[in-house]
């Protein structure tokens, strides 16, 4: 079941289960609100059980630097904008992961990672990413860091 996500009035909706539920939607409805703005792009989100093809193609790309997660995931996203493919999952622990991959050659091609409010950095980061703080008043305060992509997918 599909889910748009309302940014005025932020939801747990789907999140349920996570210890960071609260912060988790905050980042969630952040993500939804920067579309919203800059793309007037509805955000919208499903089950991860829904979408495994979603899922698999952003493992895919994480494979690339040796990165595979253990926790459950929520929510993904999929959708295009401007030439760019935008794909996110979110993860019961927190943590979010989105995959921005421009279709034109030569385009930008990224991973970034979003901490909800109040989570530890996950262990498999440790070393290998510096994260920046970024402020929001429906997440608090957001973790972030990401790679270039160096592969085609």
């Amino acid at each position: 079941m599909s889910y748009k996500v309302d940014f005025k009035n932020v939801s747990t909706v789907g999140f349920e289960s996570s210890p960071a539920a609260e912060a988790l939607a905050g980042l969630r409805a952040n993500e939804a609100r920067y579309y919203w703005n800059k793309y007037k792009h509805e955000f919208v989100t499903v089950p991860a059980s829904e979408d495994p093809k979603t899922l698999a193609w952003i493992e895919k790309i994480l494979a690339e630097r040796d990165l595979t997660f253990p926790y459950k995931p929520l929510e993904v996203s999929n959708f295009e904008v401007d030439g760019i493919k935008m794909a996110y999952v979110f993860y019961e622990n927190g943590l979010s992961v989105n995959v921005m991959y421009t279709l034109e050659e030569g385009g930008k091609r990224a991973v970034g990672f979003k901490l909800s409010d109040g989570i530890d950095i996950p262990a498999e980061f440790e070393g290998k990413f510096k994260f920046a703080r970024q402020k929001s008043k429906l997440a608090g305060t957001i973790r972030g860091s990401f790679f270039v992509i160096k592969g085609e997918y």
